[in-house]
C-alpha cells in the first residue's frame, strides 16, 4: 500500500499507539489502514466414496487438482462460501455436513477452511475457473498434480478419516520456512 485510500497522501508504516503491529497509517490524515487475512473457503465434495476435484483454469497454479475453494466475499458466511465455490468451480450443488479443517496459512495472510460435503445428485461439470472435474476413487487422486499444500493436506486428513469411518474437525497450520526469518522492518 502506497497511498491513503481517505485522502490520496502517502502512507508508512508504523505502530500506531495503542497498537502492537506495524500498520500502513496516513501522513496527512492519520487514517490508520487495518491489512487483516484473507478467509478461503471451500468444499470436500463426496459421491459414492469418490471426491469431487476441478482441475485449474486460472493462475496461480494452472492445471493442478484442487479441491473447489475460494475466497469469501463480503456479505457472506463461510459456509455459503464454500457453497458458493463449488456451484462456482464444479457446477455441483451440495449438502454441507460440517466444518473439516481450518489451516493458517501466516505467511501469505490466509486461512483455508474446508467443508465436508455431498453432492446432492451426483451431478457437477466445470465452472469458468476450471478446466474439468472429476470424482476421483481414493487410490486414483493425481498427488503429484495438486494445487496447493492445504488441498493436500486436507486430502491427507480426509482419507485417513474415511478409513476410520470417523471424521473430526482438524486445526493446524502451514508456515514457509523463511517467514520465520522475515525481519517486521521489511513489511
Amino acid at each position: 500500500m502506497k497511498y491513503c485510500s481517505s485522502c490520496g497522501y502517502p502512507v508508512k508504516q508504523r505502530i500506531p499507539e495503542g497498537d502492537n503491529r506495524h500498520r500502513y497509517v496516513c501522513v496527512n490524515c492519520s487514517t490508520i489502514h487495518y491489512q487483516n487475512p484473507r478467509i478461503v473457503a471451500g468444499t470436500v465434495p463426496v459421491w459414492e466414496g469418490q471426491i469431487l476435484l476441478c482441475r485449474r483454469a486460472i493462475e496461480p497454479r494452472y492445471g493442478y487438482w484442487t479441491l473447489p475453494a475460494g475466497y469469501m466475499e463480503n456479505a457472506e458466511t463461510t459456509v455459503e462460501a464454500a457453497e458458493r465455490e463449488t456451484l462456482e468451480e464444479a457446477l455441483a450443488e451440495i449438502n454441507i455436513e460440517g466444518l473439516y479443517s481450518i489451516i493458517d496459512v501466516p505467511h501469505i495472510n490466509q486461512v483455508h477452511m474446508f467443508y465436508r460435503a455431498t453432492l446432492k445428485n451426483g451431478q457437477f461439470g466445470a465452472g469458468e475457473e476450471s478446466l474439468e472435474s472429476r470424482l476421483f476413487a481414493p487410490d486414483d487422486i493425481p498427488w503429484e498434480d495438486i494445487s496447493f499444500p492445504t488441498v493436500r493436506k486436507t486430502l491427507e486428513l480426509f482419507l485417513d478419516d474415511m478409513k476410520k469411518d470417523h471424521f473430526g474437525v482438524h486445526v493446524s497450520d502451514i508456515r514457509h520456512p523463511m517467514a520465520a526469518t522475515r525481519n517486521k522492518d521489511d513489511l
